[in-house]
């Protein structure tokens, strides 16, 4: 073994295609993460870097329970047993999982209680070789700076049995804010479809990054580590150098998380999304 080598904390590490690099020690990660940016930028680019500095990847404190949003697939074994994971790299083949340590701790609880609802009311399950059963996908996403909770169950249907059963074990969860269904009734890999159905609670949950207040859909792209986001955002401002002058435009800009983070120091500031 590399004097690198790690002994994993999750258990199915080697298997779950979620994390690729668990098993190297986190200094030598960011090593890898800024050996990548180098190779891009060589190889893509196509610029030669003997008078650039690609600066050291600036890391987390605690690299574990930082995604904020997770997306599970849902399937059964060969038992018939339901499982929930992600798929193994470069299949559909979902690796069943217990805990998840890059998660939220939450979300673990969650997955419980959503897998034991499925199980005890023999929900159908989602098989995508014969685009039968119902419960595809599980999402759930966590305000960091609020403790807001969202659960969406993404279903090839429209409507869920026992659904209130669902709804009064979830909400004993501290944060919970809203419960809801996707409708994807169409034979695809794309996970979510286009209407979502809030069946308990707001249609939306609130984080912050920095002092900025966002409110978040189930179909929101939001940065999904918060932690990160804000060093990085702040590294981008810090670089932009900005004197209260410019017009700024933030291309492809999801929910304006850059533009609203600059548009404190900049004159005016263009978001463009679809």
């Amino acid at each position: 073994p590399s004097p690198f080598r790690v002994n994993p904390k999750c258990k199915v590490a080697d298997r779950c295609g979620g994390c690729s690099i668990q098993h190297v020690n986190y200094e030598k990660q960011l090593e890898i993460k800024q050996s990548s940016v180098i190779a891009c930028l060589e190889r893509i680019g196509g610029l030669d870097l003997s008078s650039v500095e690609v600066a050291p990847i600036v890391g987390m404190e605690n690299p574990y329970y930082y995604r904020n949003k997770v997306q599970l697939p849902i399937g059964k074994n060969k038992e018939g047993k339901i499982i929930m994971g992600f798929y193994a790299k470069g299949t559909h083949s979902i690796i069943n999982m217990e805990k998840c340590y890059i998660q939220k701790d939450i979300n673990n609880d969650i997955f419980k209680i959503v897998r034991e609802f499925l199980k005890r009311n023999k929900i159908s399950i989602y098989d995508e070789r014969n685009h039968e059963g119902l419960v595809r996908h599980i999402i759930t996403r966590v305000g960091f700076a609020t403790g807001e909770i969202m659960v969406c169950l993404v279903i090839n249907g429209k409507k869920l049995a026992r659904q209130e059963e669902l709804i009064e074990a979830l909400i004993k969860i501290p944060g919970m804010t809203n419960i809801s269904l996707n409708y994807n009734l169409e034979n695809t890999n794309v996970i979510m479809g286009g209407q979502t159905k809030t069946i308990w609670g707001q249609d939306y949950i609130i984080d912050y990054i920095g002092d900025i207040k966002y409110q978040i859909s189930p179909i929101s792209f939001y940065q999904v580590n918060p932690i990160q986001t804000k060093v990085i955002y702040e590294k981008a401002l810090e670089y932009a150098d900005l004197t209260g002058k410019e017009t700024v435009w933030d291309l492809y800009c999801g929910i304006g998380t850059i533009s609203l983070f600059m548009a404190g120091k900049a004159k005016q500031v263009y978001g463009v999304e679809i």
